[in-house]
């Protein structure tokens, strides 16, 4: 990908919208880890269960952020090559 060549509005739309992709992929990996976190503190689970339930909300959220940020790039990405 050549930058050089980009407009300055080219270059802004781009940088918004990778702060856009971070953004939302931070909330969706809050998210997903809170949906799997919190039943386990208002359940009162054991204590190996709450550290598996927190390893897997953490990586569940991990996952779903990271698919969130490349979804969100790719797509703008193919918009951005079709003009």
């Amino acid at each position: 990908m050549d930058l050089s060549r980009d407009s300055r509005g080219e270059k802004d739309a781009m940088t918004v919208e990778i702060v856009f992709a971070f953004v939302t992929g931070l909330l969706l990996a809050a998210a997903v880890f809170a949906v799997v976190w919190v039943p386990a503190l208002l359940l009162g689970v054991a204590e190996p269960v709450r550290k598996t339930m927190l390893v897997g909300g953490a990586l569940a959220g991990a996952a779903a952020g990271i698919w969130r940020l490349v979804s969100v790039l790719v797509r703008f990405d193919a918009r951005r090559r079709e003009g």
